[in-house]
């Protein structure tokens, strides 16, 4: 058997590895390097897309079994930014499902799901992602899992846009700043921000303090 891991997300990179060396898979980090012509090449059994940003060609999940992870419970929360789209409106967990990739957007059958807590910053829910994901890939292999049809009325969530981290100034309280800033608090993630003038402020690694406090980094920009 052979499979192919394909993962955009620096925060999955430690355990993709060892996706990668468990099942001797072959590892896509780059659009280009999803191609036909390759993967007939490789001839995988599953094609597991760990993280990924870009569209699966036709006609490669028509011919290979492609098996994607969203961190909703499908299918509630269909649709781009997940993570950001669940803190920002107040869940403290939820599931990733594996589902089988098909023509609609995270419409696919479902594999299985597992719990996962959104408790950090999105860097450290990212890893713990990982970490459920090489468990669900496991599953899938070990039992043949076969998937079954999304149940219920779906959800659709819009993709977020770099403007769209920009500090709403109608944020009051501490606890939602919070969540705001540690929601977008991962590499290759357009950080919470502010602007003044010509200076631009970006935060990360916020913590809230038993003082009622909100300690955060801030990056000082001038545009």
């Amino acid at each position: 058997m052979k499979v192919i891991v394909a993962n955009c997300n620096p925060a999955l990179n430690e355990i993709q590895e060892q996706i990668i060396l468990k099942y001797n898979g072959v590892l896509l980090k780059e659009k280009e390097e999803l191609n036909m012509g390759d993967i007939i090449k490789i001839d995988p059994t599953y094609i597991f897309f760990m993280h990924w940003s870009w569209i699966i060609p036709a006609e490669i999940f028509s011919r290979y079994t492609c098996v994607v992870f969203h961190m909703t419970d499908l299918p509630y929360g269909r649709g781009g930014s997940p993570l950001q789209n669940l803190i920002i409106r107040g869940h403290k967990e939820t599931k990733i499902t594996a589902i089988k990739v098909e023509e609609g957007l995270d419409t696919g059958d479902i594999y299985l799901k597992k719990e996962l807590s959104l408790k950090g910053k999105a860097s450290e829910i990212f890893k713990r992602t990982g970490e459920v994901i090489s468990t669900m890939i496991d599953e899938i292999i070990e039992r043949k899992i076969v998937p079954v049809r999304q149940e219920g009325a779906p959800t659709v969530f819009v993709r977020r846009k770099p403007a769209d981290s920009y500090i709403p100034y109608e944020i009051e309280e501490l606890e939602k700043l919070y969540d705001f800033i540690r929601m977008l608090d991962a590499t290759n993630y357009p950080h919470a921000f502010l602007i003044n003038g010509n200076l631009k402020f970006e935060f990360t690694n916020a913590e809230l303090t038993e003082n009622n406090e909100l300690l955060a980094n801030v990056r000082i920009i001038k545009k």
